[in-house]
């Protein structure tokens, strides 16, 4: 497999249709889903891997498919993606990662967004990059800090305004 960069135990690359089976799985977990206002259908799910295609074909990077460089397993996503959703702070691109829970506190959603970090860094003119995720999710904030993010501040997303549980956001900041 040609990955587009790897770290030590990960390969990073482009979305395939094929990989809709494995994504679909990770996306099917309440676990890995706990902080999202509901799982992905099947379909939402393969319109995320042409959504990612897309980023990529124009911008050279998105939410990259992830796989295990020892057993080319799909893990899930680490990467950095446009986000133009209504806030004080978009358009921008930030770092995001959803991995299946048999891969987890294992280190990979550290390793591999650093590995996304100095992949943007090298590879992209951005001046910095932004990380966003319910604040309840510690989870990705102990990832955020981990790699070097800066917290900004706490915000209501807009996307989840209906959502009493999750709208309460935090956002990270790093400059590359």
């Amino acid at each position: 497999m040609d990955y587009l960069f790897k770290s030590e135990r990960l390969g990073f690359r482009n979305w395939e249709e094929n990989d809709l089976d494995a994504l679909y799985e990770v996306n099917s977990d309440p676990q890995v889903m706990e902080f999202f206002p509901k799982c992905p259908s099947r379909d939402e799910t393969l319109d995320f891997i042409h959504r990612m295609q897309k980023q990529f074909s124009k911008n050279g990077f998105c939410y990259f498919a992830v796989e295990l460089l020892e057993s080319k397993e799909l893990i899930g996503f680490i990467g950095i993606a446009e986000q133009t959703y209504e806030a004080d702070f978009t358009p921008c691109v930030d770092i995001g990662w959803r991995i299946g829970t048999k891969y987890w506190f294992k280190g990979y959603a550290t390793e591999g967004a650093k590995a996304t970090l100095k992949f943007a860094k090298e590879s992209t003119s951005l001046s910095e990059i932004l990380s966003v995720a319910p604040a309840i999710n510690t989870k990705s904030e102990s990832v955020m800090k981990k790699i070097g993010m800066e917290k900004l501040r706490n915000f209501d997303h807009p996307l989840l305004l209906n959502d009493s549980r999750l709208k309460e956001c935090i956002l990270y900041s790093l400059k590359l």
